[in-house]
């Protein structure tokens, strides 16, 4: 039993001080990160980078110094860097298997840093997703939903996947059928529909919104009322309208009909 706390004694003294420095590498290491992070968003924010590539730089100047000081740190604790590379190195390929997803997931971020079909808030459809673009990490872009969810979509299938920016072209068309009844004018109609697109303040008169009938439905003629507005605006103009279209038709005696049903009686 002396013999084993012997060693154990030895081995305290040996390494505890080794174990001390290497903490406090570690933690002033930290410090210094954070020094450097922040005086690199400084600079690239007077030198007025792109706040999608700020985000993208600080989070991979992040990794890559958190890595250099988790090595520094080893190598403080007496295990030989050389080593430890060669180690690495002899793992890379089980590594480089096994982080496929993960490594796919980075060259997807570096593609979409690369083409820029979106940045950090424009409001993108993607994935079956829709949400304002929050942040684009070296291995995931995070989205807000429109019920305020956050979203998190892997870089790799974003990158390959189909998306829909509505922000780049910084105006939208709201689509909206409306449906009147076949005793209706078609041309009173037409001028009420109007009137309540060319009222509304957030409606853009260029392009100019336009209403036309769409479709001799069963029960109803459908009118196509398509009125443009800024992407901001698109969900106030949407429900806006909807709601003033059914005030107005109604105000001008032009009935909605809806669904009716015959109940068929059979005698005997």
């Amino acid at each position: 039993m002396e013999k084993y706390l012997e060693k154990f004694q030895d081995l305290l003294v040996t390494y505890a001080p080794k174990a001390i420095v290497a903490i406090l590498i570690y933690i002033i290491g930290s410090y210094v990160i954070k020094l450097i992070l922040k005086a690199a968003k400084k600079i690239m924010t007077k030198r007025e980078v792109d706040i999608t590539l700020q985000k993208f730089l600080s989070n991979l100047l992040h990794w890559a110094l958190k890595i250099l000081l988790i090595i520094t740190v080893i190598a403080k604790l007496g295990v030989e860097t050389t080593s430890f590379a060669a180690v690495l190195a002899s793992a890379g390929l089980a590594v480089g298997l096994a982080l496929q997803g993960s490594l796919g997931n980075f060259a997807g971020g570096v593609l979409i840093m690369l083409f820029k079909p979106f940045k950090v808030g424009d409001l993108i459809e993607a994935q079956g997703e829709i949400g304002v673009v929050k942040e684009i990490e070296i291995f995931t872009t995070k989205l807000t939903g429109l019920s305020n969810r956050e979203i998190i979509i892997p870089n790799g299938a974003l990158s390959n996947g189909n998306i829909i920016n509505f922000s780049s072209e910084g105006t939208r068309r709201v689509d909206l059928t409306f449906g009147v009844s076949y005793d209706a004018d078609i041309k009173e109609t037409k001028e009420v529909l109007m009137n309540v697109l060319t009222s509304h303040p957030k409606v853009l008169k260029d392009p100019a919104p336009t209403v036309n009938v769409s479709e001799l439905a069963d029960s109803s003629v459908n009118f196509a009322v398509r009125p443009w507005c800024k992407t901001e605006d698109y969900w106030t103009v949407f429900f806006d309208v909807t709601e003033n279209t059914k005030l107005a038709l109604d105000k001008a005696g032009i009935e909605i009909p809806y669904p009716h049903s015959v109940e068929i009686q059979k005698e005997g």
